[in-house]
């Protein structure tokens, strides 16, 4: 198949799928998986469908391989978020493309990745296996439902009824970005650890009384006293080994000179110019969430009526720790913070560490040469995680997990995930089409891996 046929291709099977209402809650992803079925049937690509819920199901095919490698997934998820439909510009389920943009809700999260692991597989099916070329490793298929809800009738179902089909050695998967600074693809994150998310309760309590008599002590200025003392609270700067490799190779490429001369203050192993640089990088809120545990208030609830004063209030935290932070660590220190003995930090929900993957795995340097081929220019970085992915998952599992959204992303669009009028360029879709299947092709067959080069 020529390279402007699968561009054309996996356009089409975008459009075809967010066409697929699967919007979570509740899903309805069954619908989806069976055409998925179909065109992989359609192929002669060995599948399975597991109906993990009613009306809800995975998808999992695999391409046989006859070499030593241990198997490689390809995961994307089929659910989306909901959408305000009021405030699009287009049908968000219609697939609509306009002045070179792919309209609807999943084209970056998550069925633009699904789009593209599908045509992969096509690809590796007509240019190899069609071919009488040997697969050095199995290649397996992999689209979820229920990542946006937590996976629990998703890849977390997969893993506790059929860990079987998802037993590997590599997995890629969404998580990481290929970022656009200045009008320009400058650098490609792959994620290879992720934050843990957890939620705290900050509980304060005070005497109740009619609303006519204010009282000093009144519970929701208390807690509101409380988390302003959160909010001007900043947890403790730690590089990992992932921020740290993240921060020193960008420096090399960064367009401004001052946030440059920052990164590599922050990297130097010097004390006083890590504290220089943190200082000039924590301005940017993306930079800063990568540098130490994050806290973000998300809910407040308190009261009863309108002419009572509450004995009790709460506000719900989202905690983000860095990977090997202990959270009762955090609630100790905000608990400090607060120094009101009226005033409770308790874990409300703890979250699961994952272990990192390693840097000098075979599929970072798959991704990293299939990048480079593309744009010798692009510097590829490991990338800690703010948000949460299936990733953790699999990394539990024993997999090495690396994730990647392979579409160049400007800031402004990137915002649009999980917002209004979400798109990814025909030619971004193009781009990551290349380079999934070119890091596929370097791990499964090496002779076809340039094989959709421009």
């Amino acid at each position: 198949m020529s390279p402007p046929g699968a561009d054309r291709a996996v356009v089409a099977h975008l459009q075809r799928l967010i066409r697929f209402r699967t919007v979570n809650p509740p899903g309805d992803e069954l619908a989806l998986a069976r055409w998925l079925a179909s065109v992989l049937a359609a192929e002669g690509i060995e599948h399975e469908l597991y109906e993990t819920a009613p009306d809800r199901a995975a998808i999992v095919a695999r391409l046989r391989g006859r070499g030593p490698g241990g198997p490689l997934l390809l995961l994307a998820h089929s659910d989306v978020v909901g959408v305000e439909a009021e405030h699009w510009t287009v049908d968000p389920f219609a697939g609509e493309v306009r002045d070179g943009w792919l309209y609807g809700r999943g084209a970056i999260d998550d069925k633009g990745m699904l789009a593209v692991n599908l045509q992969t597989m096509l690809l590796l099916k007509r240019l190899v296996v069609d071919a009488g070329l040997p697969l050095e490793r199995d290649v397996v298929f992999v689209a979820t439902p229920d990542e946006e809800t937590g996976s629990e009738w998703g890849l977390a179902w997969l893993l506790a009824h059929h860990p079987d089909v998802l037993a590997a050695e590599y997995a890629l998967n969404e998580g990481g970005r290929v970022r656009v600074v200045d009008g320009h693809p400058l650098y490609a994150a792959v994620q290879t650890a992720e934050k843990v998310p957890h939620l705290l309760a900050v509980a304060a309590e005070g005497p109740s009384g009619h609303a006519s008599v204010p009282l000093p002590d009144n519970v929701i200025l208390r807690l509101g006293r409380a988390l302003a003392a959160i909010g001007a609270h900043a947890e403790p700067l730690r590089l990992t080994p992932t921020t740290e490799a993240f921060f020193r190779l960008l420096a090399a490429v960064w367009p401004d000179a001052a946030v440059a001369a920052a990164m590599a203050d922050l990297t130097s192993g010097d004390a006083g110019r890590r504290d220089t640089g943190e200082r000039r990088l924590r301005v940017d809120p993306m930079f800063d969430a990568v540098l130490r545990t994050g806290i973000s208030p998300v809910r407040v609830a308190g009261g009863v009526r309108d002419n009572v004063i509450p004995a009790d209030a709460t506000a719900l935290l989202n905690v983000r720790t860095l990977p090997g932070e202990p959270i009762d660590d955090v609630a100790a220190r905000l608990q400090a913070a607060v120094a009101d003995d009226r005033v409770r930090v308790t874990v409300a929900h703890r979250g699961d560490d994952a272990p990192a993957s390693p840097v000098d795995g075979a599929l970072y340097a798959a991704l990293a040469g299939s990048l480079k081929a593309l744009r010798p220019e692009l510097a590829v970085v490991p990338y800690l995680s703010t948000g949460a992915t299936d990733n953790a998952r699999l990394r539990r599992a024993g997999i090495a997990t690396y994730g990647i959204l392979p579409f160049p992303l400007a800031p402004a669009d990137e915002a649009r995930m999980h917002g209004h009028d979400e798109r990814v360029s025909v030619d971004g879709l193009a781009f990551g089409l290349r380079v999934v299947f070119g890091a596929v092709a370097r791990l499964a067959c090496p002779a076809v891996a340039d094989a959709l080069a421009p």
